[in-house]
């Protein structure tokens, strides 16, 4: 197994995700089998109970994981199937020690960070790379493994620890580490600085890692100065000294990596040339040409809780972006805080109210993602409210289903009072019930996770039809609450059909509304395995009913016009 380390210097969020996933995506294109792990060095066991605003979104796989949101970037840009496995957290490490040492698997040793902490990250990493991830058998070429957070941290130095002592176990010919800085440019002088590099390096070399290829982060290409400055105070070769400049769209990134033939000096440092070939990136130079010259936009109204971060709705928004692109437009999405819809907020924030509406009402269509507890409830239920009854294209996500569920309740059947169980426990229509195989007293690893069959009700669906009338399909799902299922015959009677199912019966995965272009909310996450050139087919349909060419498109979805 060959390893190919990414770790950060100087800030976060510098996009050593993408600089990951990209690198991953050269070595792929040369013929090679990939595969990804994600190491976050906080103590959470895992990112399901982390706030979208402390995190970003929390990414779900096939097998349930509750996932970094780094990893979802790995499954669109290498196109696989990752485990829970694949994202290592410092809890997990220290849960699993602790669970040894309680059954006296050490023997009465002191049980320390060194050499059992150490040991336990290496045993995982070893074990997990050698899974098989792209649906093939045998294990991968590469693994490329990413170091959450930045050098230095406190946090992270038992797997700075661990990681040299993979280092020097497996040879240096089988590692290969990549070190992802800022070149920042000081307004006044406008000179690329290399000092945070440098003490970057510096700090990392103290650790006993040295790297052997810098990848630099900068708003503009590097200058030839700056490299050989970089070269002769970082002990990198200048070859080896890759720019990940400012690019209008990410799919460029593995074409930039290309052009400054970082596949040839990573393949050289693994010596993989001998199996490798040379990169086909066809396929990607496509993509990003095609979206570079994009010039018309759908306008989408993104109703959510968390519309202060994006990454809040990363993978809603990546495969919005999917579906726009297979329609040949770019997704202008305006994002719209939920409870500004409120009536409430029309006298406290006044002008925030009118321009949440005017943002809502000049939309060709509305979508309202996923999310937890009651704030935003009112202005989401607003939003369905609208979309409905102006007949303007609605998908709902998980939450946002239940949203539609609760608003056809109230103004369609009556039920002022009809709630979901998580917001009013009270209500005396509980049109949206707690899921009984969850928990109400843990939150992590408690909900219906992961990948999950839906059986479509009737081949006459819109659902159906997008799916290329399949008779099921495999989705993934996190959710706590769900459709009361002694209720659905009052919504399908009045117009609402829940046309997928699970296999019980029971559970209601989705639903459509008669005499609508395009009301449709799912309970499950169909943004989890969208992929580029292989948009969610909710979402392409979503965007097709928003440019009025969804029947086109239903009569003949093979005709190569998208």
């Amino acid at each position: 197994m060959k390893y190919v380390l990414v770790t950060g210097g100087v800030v976060s969020g510098l996009g050593k995700g993408v600089t990951a996933s990209s690198i991953g995506v050269v070595l792929k294109a040369c013929g090679l089998r990939v595969t990804s792990i994600k190491i976050d060095p906080y103590l959470n066991t895992d990112a399901g109970t982390m706030s979208p605003f402390e995190h970003g979104e929390v990414f779900v796989l096939d097998d349930g994981g509750e996932v970094d949101l780094d990893l979802g970037n790995y499954e669109r840009f290498l196109d696989v199937r990752l485990t829970r496995d694949n994202n290592i957290t410092t809890g997990k490490i220290y849960q699993s020690v602790l669970e040894q040492e309680r059954r006296g698997d050490y023997l009465g040793k002191t049980v320390q960070v060194v050499p059992h902490i150490t040991e336990a990250i290496k045993n995982w990493i070893e074990s997990v790379s050698h899974i098989p991830v792209d649906g093939k058998e045998g294990p991968a070429d590469v693994c490329v493994i990413e170091l959450g957070g930045t050098v230095g941290d406190i946090e992270s130095m038992p797997f700075i620890e661990a990681l040299r002592q993979l280092l020097f176990s497996v040879g240096p010919n089988n590692f290969c580490l990549i070190h992802v800085s800022l070149i920042p440019v000081l307004g006044v002088v406008g000179e690329q600085k290399t000092k945070p590099t440098q003490h970057s390096v510096r700090e990392l070399r103290a650790l006993g890692l040295t790297p052997h290829f810098l990848a630099c982060r900068s708003a503009e290409p590097l200058l030839e100065n700056t490299r050989q400055k970089l070269s002769q105070f970082c002990h990198v070769p200048v070859g080896n000294i890759l720019n990940i400049h400012d690019v209008p769209n990410i799919w460029h990134i593995p074409l930039l990596l290309r052009s400054q033939n970082a596949h040839n000096a990573i393949l050289t440092h693994l010596d993989l040339q001998s199996v490798a070939n040379p990169p086909n990136l066809q396929e990607w130079t496509d993509r990003a040409e095609t979206f570079d010259n994009l010039t018309n936009s759908v306008r989408i109204a993104m109703v959510g809780k968390y519309v202060g971060m994006a990454d809040s709705y990363l993978s809603v928004v990546k495969a919005l972006l999917h579906a726009c692109i297979a329609c040949s437009l770019k997704p202008a999405i305006d994002w719209i805080a939920a409870s500004d819809l409120e009536d409430d907020n029309a006298l406290s924030t006044p002008e925030a109210h009118a321009t949440a509406w005017r943002t809502l009402r000049n939309a060709a269509c509305v979508l309202v993602p996923g999310g937890f507890g009651d704030r935003g409830v009112k202005g989401m239920v607003l939003a369905a409210k609208y979309a409905r009854e102006n007949r303007v294209p609605y998908l709902g996500i998980c939450l946002g289903m239940q949203i539609s569920v609760i608003e056809f309740a109230r103004n369609v059947l009556g039920m002022e009072r009809a709630n979901s169980s998580e917001f009013d426990k009270d209500t005396p229509n509980p049109v949206v019930i707690f899921m009984p195989e969850g928990s109400k007293t843990h939150m992590g690893s408690t909900m219906r996770l992961g990948s999950r069959r839906t059986l479509f009700q009737s081949p006459d669906c819109l659902a159906a039809k997008l799916y290329h009338n399949s008779e099921h399909v495999d989705e993934r799902h996190r959710h706590r609450y769900e459709v009361n299922p002694e209720m659905v015959n009052n919504f399908e009677e009045s117009g609402l059909k829940f046309v997928g199912k699970d296999e019980t019966g029971k559970r209601m995965e989705i639903l459509e509304l008669t005499d609508h272009p395009f009301y449709v909310g799912a309970q499950f996450h169909p943004e989890f395995k969208s992929r580029p050139g292989r948009p969610s087919p909710l979402f392409l349909g979503f965007i097709l009913a928003a440019i009025g060419q969804l029947e086109s498109y239903l009569q003949n979805p093979h005709n190569g016009s998208l």
